[in-house]
């Protein structure tokens, strides 16, 4: 079953007047859906604007992978744990919060930061947080997340070009850039299929594009 989640329709969220503007696909915060509030492990998938000198000061988490996609511009991330880094367009980086942790996250750079981040909840909680980040993902190299039962793919496609997705009990498919079509329905940017009991199904471009693909177990 695919059901298509558009763009448009994600909540809107962040703080415009301090240059961060935020669009939720799941409910996050106040924005409350009883029907739409995780997908699989899946807590969250959240677009994120920053304004050059923008950012989320420091905040904690704990029990939640975290995943961020970075779309273009340069995210600067620090934490309790003693990480500091800076995370550039196709690089994954990926936040064990683990039994508690605190971090910063900011747009230290000139120009405007996108990027996605994605929440999923790990099989057992507890533990030590831990920080990782691969740069520049390449599409033949899925990132492995077993503390979730999970695992992300990057599929980038010229136009008219085919790519088989992983047969799972869940795939999330969101399309970073482009136009694509996934069992008969075309998405673009911004737009997610949920997916269950995936089975022999592809991606076709309809334009350039970039997804990013969870692969889920449960």
């Amino acid at each position: 079953m695919i059901s298509v989640h558009r763009s448009e329709d994600r909540y809107r969220g962040g703080e415009p007047d301090a240059g961060i503007e935020t669009r939720h696909a799941l409910s996050f915060g106040p924005f409350y859906d009883p029907d739409n509030l995780r997908f699989g492990p899946i807590l969250a998938c959240n677009e994120e604007r920053l304004a050059p000198g923008a950012g989320f000061d420091e905040h904690p988490h704990s029990h939640t992978e975290i995943v961020t996609w970075v779309v273009e511009g340069e995210l600067t991330h620090r934490d309790s744990a003693g990480h500091s880094t800076v995370v550039r367009a196709g690089d994954v980086a990926h936040l064990s919060a683990a039994a508690g942790v605190r971090h910063v996250e900011r747009n230290d750079g000139e120009a405007p930061l996108t990027f996605l981040q994605m929440w999923l909840a790990p099989l057992e909680s507890g533990g030590e947080p831990s920080y990782t980040v691969v740069p520049g993902i390449a599409d033949s190299t899925p990132y492995a997340l077993p503390q979730a039962g999970a695992m992300l793919h990057v599929r980038r496609l010229t136009e008219g070009e085919r790519t088989a997705l992983p047969d799972a009990v869940r795939l999330y498919v969101h399309v970073v850039r482009g136009r694509v079509e996934v069992g008969g329905e075309e998405l673009g940017p911004g737009d997610a299929a949920r997916i269950t009991g995936a089975e022999g199904l592809e991606a076709v471009a309809v334009t350039g594009a970039e997804c990013v693909v969870w692969e889920m177990a449960g």
